[in-house]
């Protein structure tokens, strides 16, 4: 099944369990579904509160019902922290625990206030053991996340300070407020955690391009005025 299907219906139905019931019903029974529910429990996470905390046993998988997150990776050897991808709502998270189940890899973290639903894990990984095509269309959802992570892990390793910045508020602007106009739910600081920077690049970048009218920001409110220029920094940074 193509990708782009589930996840166009992932976006355009909410409610109870939003898209998440419609494309699990294409694969599995109701009553299949049913223990689903029966395992999950609804609740909502304040901005900066932890949703998975990285190292602890997966326990359960979690549907972002609404809101933004963003998946923290922690250093062992230091306090220093990275995030891997910012995440809007509708989707399905922390899918790489059903594949690898010794510990979280990352912390999930609400950047905005959130609704979750959590699932349990072994209901789930049940479900999916007895339906391949389950199986795949849930591989295949958690994959697109992982995909954009390590896409901007090798604008990490190949490009500058200014391309990587430009990237982040790039993909922020396609996958996460869909519009070059929005309120910035990140802070500077995990700006410099996204494009793996320091604080004091991002705010002289920003300001940069407010000079040259490349984004206008007042506050959280942030709007890309030319979207072409700032593609321009990403391709030669």
């Amino acid at each position: 099944m193509d990708f782009s299907m589930l996840e166009s219906i992932d976006r355009d139905i909410k409610g109870d369990f939003g898209g998440f019931r419609r494309i699990s019903l294409l694969f599995i029974t109701n009553d299949e579904f049913k223990k689903i529910e029966k395992t999950s429990v609804y609740l909502r996470f304040k901005k900066g509160e932890t949703i998975l905390k990285q190292g602890h046993a997966p326990t359960h998988i979690a549907y972002l019902q609404s809101g933004i997150v963003k998946f923290n990776l922690q250093s062992p050897d230091s306090e220093k922290n990275t995030i891997l991808t910012l995440v809007a709502a509708p989707k399905v998270l922390g899918g790489a625990n059903l594949f690898y189940k010794d510990n979280n890899l990352f912390s999930i973290v609400a950047v905005e206030d959130c609704e979750i639903l959590l699932i349990e894990s072994k209901v789930f990984f049940e479900l999916l053991k007895n339906n391949g095509p389950y199986a795949i269309a849930m591989f295949q959802m958690a994959s697109e996340m992982f995909k954009k992570s390590i896409l901007n892990f090798i604008s990490v390793a190949n490009k500058q300070k200014e391309a990587r910045i430009a990237d982040v508020f790039i993909y922020m602007m396609e996958e996460v407020y869909f519009g070059t106009t929005f309120k910035l739910s990140l802070t500077r600081k995990e700006v410099a955690e996204f494009a793996c920077c320091s604080v004091e690049n991002v705010i002289m970048t920003l300001s940069k391009w407010q000079q040259e009218g490349i984004v206008s920001i007042e506050g959280k409110n942030f709007e890309i005025l030319n979207l072409d220029k700032l593609r321009y920094i990403s391709r030669v940074g």
